[in-house]
This record gives C-alpha cells, sequence and structure tokens, in this order.
C-alpha cells in the first residue's frame, strides 16, 4: 500500500520542485508497484517538426519513477537519479503522452524499474527506459 496518495505526490513535488510545476502532470493510477501518469502536450514540449522533444520524455520518465519511489517510502526528497536508459522507439505525435512505471526492486539503497510512454491514441510506445534511483540512508 502507497504511503503517499497521488494528490500528496503531487503537491510534494509543487513544494519542494516548483521548477517543476505547471506541467498539468497528473496521476491516473498508482500502487505497490506501478505508477500511470498523463502528461497533456503543450507547445513548450514540441521540437522543430512539430514532434514531442526527447527532454520531456526525460523529464516525464525522471520524474514520475521518482513519485513512484516517494509512493512507496514517503517525502524523500533527496533520493536522486543514479542511471536513466531510454530507447526513443518511434516519432511521439503531438499528442498527450501516457507513461507506465513499473517498479522491479525496491532495496534499502536502490531502487530499480523500467518506464514506458505513449502518444494517447497510439498502439505502440514510443519510448521505454530503464531507471536506477539512490535513495539516502535513513537518519
Amino acid at each position: 500500500m502507497p504511503v503517499m496518495s497521488p494528490a500528496d505526490l503531487l503537491k510534494f513535488l509543487d513544494e519542494n520542485f516548483p521548477q517543476a510545476g505547471h506541467l498539468d502532470l497528473a496521476i491516473e493510477h498508482l500502487d505497490d508497484r506501478t505508477i500511470r501518469v498523463r502528461l497533456p502536450t503543450h507547445e513548450r514540449h514540441l521540437r522543430p517538426g512539430g514532434t514531442i522533444s526527447g527532454p520531456t520524455l526525460m523529464w516525464l520518465t525522471d520524474c514520475s519513477f521518482y513519485l513512484l519511489i516517494l509512493a512507496q517510502l514517503g517525502p524523500v526528497a533527496l533520493a536522486v537519479t543514479t542511471n536513466l536508459n531510454i530507447n526513443f522507439m518511434r516519432k511521439p505525435e503531438p499528442a498527450d503522452l501516457i507513461g507506465e512505471g513499473r517498479l522491479l526492486k525496491l532495496g534499502k539503497t536502490l531502487a530499480v524499474g523500467d518506464f514506458t510512454i505513449w502518444s494517447d491514441g497510439v498502439k505502440e510506445p514510443v519510448a521505454h527506459a530503464t531507471v536506477t534511483y539512490a535513495i539516502p540512508p535513513k537518519r
């Protein structure tokens, strides 16, 4: 059972990472091992040619996996990304991005998982990533 609700997570993000605010990220599903998010696409997410930029896809991956870890551990602001390997599989259309993350291992010092992103309404994924986070020791 997650220790933080979707509302708790978004409030934490707003308070601790104001630079991430105003992105309209919505958490559609959250449980002990998975998260599903939606990010509406805005013009600021587009690169030349009308496709969603790689940095937007990486941000969505990193931020969403961070929220999945926090949901399990509570508000640990100092958990940090140690590795993010992303494969861009096809051109993301300028539609909402749907991301699903899966926590594969949650240990004392590391969390490992994967994250897949789709353009809303498109069956095939646009990106897939593996993610590792370092968890700070409890004090």
